[in-house]
């Protein structure tokens, strides 16, 4: 009988107070209805496509099957900064 391997879920979040790169990170992955790249991995079997140049998100496979392009710059705008979460799990601790 096959177990089926559940995600690992999240034992605190945060919201951050200014822009970086995780926070940009988190934003896209929420955006296309995901938590973090962890749910997306689990759900999607899928690796993430990013631009070369930066390091960024290129494209998602939102949870309806969709696509979500993102752009090669910051999408994430100082009034959504504050709107994204942030998970940190115990093993991360």
């Amino acid at each position: 009988m096959a177990t089926v391997q559940t995600p690992m879920e999240p034992c605190g979040m945060v919201r951050p107070k200014s822009w970086d790169d995780k926070v940009e990170e988190a934003y896209r992955f929420q955006l296309a209805g995901y938590r973090d790249e962890r749910e997306y991995a689990h759900l999607t079997q899928a690796n993430v496509e990013r631009w070369p140049h930066n390091g960024y998100i290129k494209k998602l496979i939102r949870k309806d099957g969709c696509w979500y392009y993102f752009n090669k710059t910051r999408e994430c705008s100082e009034k959504d900064v504050s709107k994204c979460k942030l998970y940190s799990y115990s093993q991360d601790k």
